[in-house]
């Protein structure tokens, strides 16, 4: 496949996304709410970093993104993130909210700006990214757990995952 360089925009809990765009050649600016996740995002492959929660860090980088990957899942602000984009860009929205999310029309029309969402590509897409990975020494940062984690692991997550770790159930070993 054809891939051009572009700038583009991670939420810093996407540290997969930071490390396949790295990877694939991408100048990878990481947005986070706030300034905690800064060494993560830059061990993972991130050149840049975006404070939302700063309005020098986001106006350091406003109308300058090709595309951003907003892996947020809670109730947020798109306005920031649409300040980012520059002209022709496209926010996608990789991670469900339960609320709906509000935003202004005008930077859509005016800058061309798209909103978009996915899902898993289908199986073949999805096969496709786990042969990259495996061929570019790409994984997730996981942890494996047993059962009596869970209620702790649900509360550290409910809070921020400030180290980007994905957790695994070991059924066998909960039981």
């Amino acid at each position: 496949k054809q891939w051009y360089q572009r700038r583009v925009a991670i939420t810093a809990g996407g540290t997969m996304g930071i490390k396949l765009a790295s990877t694939l050649g991408h100048e990878v600016v990481a947005v986070s709410s706030s300034d905690k996740k800064v060494e993560l995002a830059k061990e993972k492959g991130a050149l840049h970093y975006v404070d939302t929660s700063s309005p020098a860090s986001i106006n350091s980088h406003n109308n300058s993104l090709d595309l951003i990957l907003n892996t947020v899942s809670a109730p947020h602000n798109l306005m920031t993130y649409l300040g980012l984009l520059s002209t022709n860009g496209t926010l996608v929205q990789l991670g469900a909210v339960a609320t709906p999310l509000q935003f202004y029309q005008f930077p859509l029309l005016a800058q061309r700006k798209s909103i978009a969402g996915s899902m898993v590509g289908g199986m073949k897409s999805l096969q496709e990214c786990v042969d990259f990975c495996v061929e570019k020494d790409i994984y997730p940062d996981i942890e494996i757990v047993d059962a009596s984690k869970v209620d702790e692991i649900f509360i550290n997550l409910s809070k921020a995952n400030a180290g980007g770790l994905r957790y695994v159930l070991d059924i066998e070993a909960s039981f």
